[in-house]
């Protein structure tokens, strides 16, 4: 039988899968963590390791332990049935502001387990956006750490029953009396598991709800159909489990195969991603652009050894071809740069191992259908620019409280992503941008990403962001601001101003070099970092308020 036939709750597993892995709504099976955690450890897989932590300490020191799939699987049943003590009822949500660790993992799966719906989101966030969240969660319970209770406390506690802070010993106590829950929840695959949110660079983030068949469909065919992932793989990720890129490709995906998957708490660095190498020696390296251009920028990237990784994935922003290009030359692992959205849970266009092509997202996955469509709706030939559409069995069904946004991106089987694509003949798909950061100019379109790259092309520039502002005639012109290598940063610490109109000249110049006249920015401003949002992309947002002077 094939992965597509219909036998069982869901339908692209195996009638034998079926058998072997219980997977029956009925007998409470078709529950997420029973797939990604239980089932490993009735396959005989309880004694390997599932999670490797490490805690950087002083001066270099730190501690490193790890979590078997047994000791996994009984956390999860201590974390289910400490939150029903706590009043927790099936389809409830949780807020998980927890920094990556085997407490995260632990509660991910725990809240699952007990049949509520998991809502992860960057331990980080200010106040104003965590009253937010709250209030439209409505949680009943939050786990996090004592790090977050002054903002808590600071906020309007409308639907909470309870706060558990799990460096709180009161939290830890409870968590160690818990009669393990030993059978996870009824599930029904259709369920809500897991809120993922939009990275949207613009407004509030978006609550996205999946189901739990979404998290099994992507890792059948994402994780086991293009990378291949086996137990013997061990993933690290430069973003946090609550970025849905990462909950798959570091936790969810590893856990499916019996693999292992490597968690540190600290705010990723490239000097603390390269010792992580050194130590733990991963396969695979979940990777997004703006970390890949530092961890090329330090001195002496070329001595070290990333010899231990089979493949390297990146998503979350276009990877710039110059990027891709710098990264083989040095270090050789190929990059498999690709595009997912929380409305589709993780990615669906990639490039595949052995048929990659840079600076595009390669083909889609199998499983999903991608087409490239105008404003009318209407399919597109090959070799025009229009909307992003995509079906697939991932797809999420709706924004939370935005009836009217979900009509717009969620049209029958497919989603609208609002990205802009092409497609060549062969079926390999080019990123242009969002939609909304398209920059209408002379009457022509502009790509952002196309004039990135090609800024990106100077020694001097490390990161590169273009938009469209208008000018004091109200026409739009296209703007960049970059970010300078370290290099180009020291020499500009002599004589900062100089040096960046200096810099910023020498950049137009590159530009009209390799573009077209209209497409070269008019302004290049030079920053020392950029705004980011809740994910980590860049906040164009904010950048074009900073180019209006607000």
């Amino acid at each position: 039988m094939t992965d597509d036939d219909s036998s069982g709750p869901f339908p692209y597993v195996t009638a034998d899968e079926a058998t072997d892995c219980r997977f029956d709504p009925r007998q409470g099976h078709a529950n997420l963590a029973h797939w990604f955690v239980h089932r490993r450890c009735e396959l005989g897989d309880g004694d390997r390791v599932a999670l490797r932590v490490d805690v950087e300490g002083a001066q270099g020191t730190g501690t490193s332990s790890v979590v078997t799939y047994d000791q996994l699987a009984d956390r999860v049943r201590r974390v289910a049935s400490m939150l029903e003590t706590r009043g927790l009822r099936c389809e409830e949500r949780v807020l998980l502001a927890i920094p990556d660790g085997v407490e995260m993992a632990q509660s991910i799966l725990g809240v699952v387990h007990a049949g509520a719906v998991a809502v992860m989101i960057n331990p980080e966030l200010d106040q104003d956006l965590l009253q937010h969240l709250l209030d439209e969660s409505r949680a009943r319970l939050v786990l996090t750490t004592t790090a977050l209770r002054q903002r808590l406390e600071a906020c309007e506690r409308r639907f909470l029953l309870d706060v558990l802070y799990w460096d709180d010993p009161a939290t830890q106590a409870a968590f160690e009396r818990a009669e393990p829950r030993p059978e996870p929840f009824a599930s029904h695959p259709d369920d809500a598991a897991i809120w993922l949110f939009s990275g949207g660079t613009t407004g509030r983030p978006k609550a996205v709800v999946q189901s739990h068949q979404s998290f099994v469909h992507t890792t059948r065919r994402y994780a086991h159909g293009v990378l291949g992932l086996n137990e013997g793989d061990v993933t690290l990720s430069v973003p946090k489990l609550h970025f849905g890129y990462a909950t798959g490709s570091n936790l969810l995906f590893p856990l499916s195969v019996g693999a292992s998957a490597v968690l540190f708490p600290e705010r990723c660095t490239a000097q603390r991603l390269f010792e992580l190498i050194e130590r733990h020696r991963p396969t695979i390296l979940i990777n997004v652009p703006t970390m890949i251009g530092k961890m090329l920028s330090g001195e002496g990237v070329e001595q070290r050894d990333l010899s231990c990784l089979r493949l390297v994935t990146s998503a979350g922003e276009a990877l710039p071809e110059e990027l891709d290009r710098r990264w083989r030359e040095t270090f050789g692992a190929p990059i498999l740069d690709g595009l997912g959205t929380a409305e589709m849970w993780h990615v669906f266009l990639t490039n595949h191992p052995g048929d990659v092509h840079p600076g595009t997202l390669g083909r889609a996955v199998e499983g999903f259908d991608v087409e490239v469509r105008g404003d009318d709706g209407l399919p597109l030939a090959d070799g025009q620019v229009g909307w992003l559409w995509v079906r697939g069995d991932s797809r999420a069904h709706g924004y939370w409280q935005r009836r009217e946004r979900s009509r717009q991106s969620f049209r029958g089987e497919w989603v609208v992503t609002g990205d802009m694509v092409r497609r060549d003949a062969s079926g390999v798909f080019t990123y242009c941008g969002r939609g909304d950061d398209m920059v209408k100019v002379s009457g022509k379109w502009l790509s952002p990403k196309e004039v990135e790259n090609c800024l990106l092309g100077h020694p001097a520039v490390r990161e590169a962001a273009v938009l469209g502002v208008e000018d004091a005639a109200g026409l739009v012109k296209p703007w960049a601001f970059v970010l300078l290598q370290e290099a180009a940063e020291n020499a500009e610490s002599d004589d900062s101003a100089a040096t960046s109109r200096s810099v910023a000249e020498q950049l137009r110049q590159h530009a009209l070099a390799c573009l077209e006249p209209y497409k070269a920015p008019r302004e290049v401003r030079v920053l020392d970092d950029f705004p980011r949002t809740h994910l980590g992309k860049v906040d164009r947002g904010a950048l074009r308020r900073l180019a209006r002077g607000e």
